[in-house]
């Protein structure tokens, strides 16, 4: 039986890397939503949160997927505007403290109608909110304004093109997936997801950059403690007991390589000078780090409507407080939208912000399946509908202006931003 499962394990690794030349087959996160919906989705809760491990029953699933595989590439990424967004002068700023503890867990109350009452943003207004901060590992902090050039203030006022309800109304059952096993865990796309030293997770978006959550190195008025020692954290392969290269699913066991930050960047829309007043619109930031990863990272995306995505679905993989060392995946569909945020009741625990919510889709341009990252997981809501309490995880939407200024922070010039 052991000799029989290696070579099945065999055959999925090679199966998988067929299937990663190709481009153009369903994927990994593909198998875990058939093996979801077709076996976890019976009256056993005990098995959706297990582990995803090479077995003897994956090459069988992924041979059925790939012959259901048929013609019609599938869901394709939409042609969006990019804006322009350029730094025009930067200043130094005063020192930071680093005096408050991280805040793992954000939460706020207002819900999606909300945000739809609130009045677009002037031109200024959006100036100063994608004007950012920029943190060295030195301490020093300067403030960098920026000009805005082609963006449609109409954007605003557009409604997305329709809204899905959830299957569940209320957050039953975990259904999230540790991710362990040297196969999928050290491998793309779950390769891409990384820890932060102050707690949280991030995804890898450059050959040194890393997307996260604002909130996890600045508490709307200053940065936390931890932020300007800023590490990112790899896990890395070890042998196990046996005495082969693997990654154990033991949470002692799992170890991480960590690289310096050094410098982090955070738009002004997040720091609003209180603590109180928070809102996650802008809740997100991007690490440079002090050397290359050498690691494959995920391209960055222009978030489309939740009605154009694969099933509506969602998915991002992180770092959950409460399985400490293990990479926990998970996936389910959108509930809402608004402009600025996703609304999603996919299981998540204090430690998955920051990470990359992100979609496999097919690209017309290049004529192959491509995965972006659109979201930045940043935390929960309660909020009251029609006297009716209800319970969301809320991303931030990588829009038009932010994936500007993103792609800005990374390249360096807005010439290699033009696509989203």
């Amino acid at each position: 039986h052991e000799h029989e499962h290696e070579q099945n394990s065999a055959e999925l690794r090679r199966q998988r890397r067929n299937v990663d030349t190709a481009g153009s087959h369903p994927c990994l996160e593909t198998l875990l939503l058939f093996y979801w919906n077709h076996q976890f989705n019976i009256r056993h809760s005990s098995a959706r949160t297990g582990v995803l491990m090479a077995c003897s029953l994956c090459p069988a699933l992924l041979s059925l997927l790939l012959l259901s595989a048929g013609a019609a590439p599938g869901p394709q990424w939409p042609v969006q505007r990019v804006p322009v967004i350029w730094a025009q002068h930067t200043e130094d700023r005063a020192p930071p403290h680093f005096l408050r503890a991280p805040q793992l867990e954000l939460s706020t109350s207002c819900g999606p109608a909300c945000h739809r009452r609130a009045a677009p943003p002037s031109d200024s207004a959006l100036r100063h909110r994608l004007s950012y901060e920029t943190l060295y590992s030195s301490g020093r902090l300067t403030q960098t304004a920026v000009g805005i050039y082609g963006f449609d203030a109409n954007s605003f006022t557009q409604s997305p093109a329709s809204r899905s309800r959830p299957k569940r109304q209320i957050f039953g059952h975990d259904g999230r997936f540790s991710i362990v096993g040297q196969d999928f865990l050290l491998n793309y796309p779950f390769s891409t997801a990384v820890k932060l030293s102050t707690g949280c997770s991030g995804t890898l978006v450059g050959e040194r950059h890393v997307l996260t959550a604002a909130h996890c190195v600045h508490d709307g008025k200053n940065y936390v403690k931890g932020a300007q020692r800023l590490r990112v954290g790899f896990l890395k392969q070890q042998k196990d007991p046996s005495g082969r290269n693997g990654t154990s699913g033991r949470p002692d066991r799992m170890k991480f390589q960590w690289i310096r930050v050094k410098r982090t960047h955070v738009p002004k829309g997040w720091i609003k000078g209180t603590a109180n007043d928070i809102g996650m619109d802008y809740d997100y930031a991007l690490l440079e780090l002090k050397k290359a990863h050498r690691r494959r990272h995920m391209k960055l995306g222009i978030s489309p409507s939740a009605a154009l995505l694969p099933g509506k679905r969602v998915q991002f993989s992180g770092f959950d407080t409460d399985r400490p060392g293990q990479l926990v995946y998970r996936f389910c569909q959108a509930s809402d939208e608004t402009y600025d945020l996703l609304y999603q009741r996919c299981d998540a625990q204090p430690g998955a912000s920051g990470s990359g919510v992100y979609a496999r889709m097919w690209s017309r341009t290049r004529q192959r399946w491509e995965r972006k990252v659109i979201g930045i997981f940043s935390g929960h809501q309660r909020v009251d509908l029609s006297g009716s309490p209800q319970e969301f995880n809320v991303a931030v939407r990588i829009t038009p202006l932010k994936y500007a200024q993103i792609c800005y922070w990374i390249k360096g010039n807005y010439v290699d931003c033009r696509e989203g």
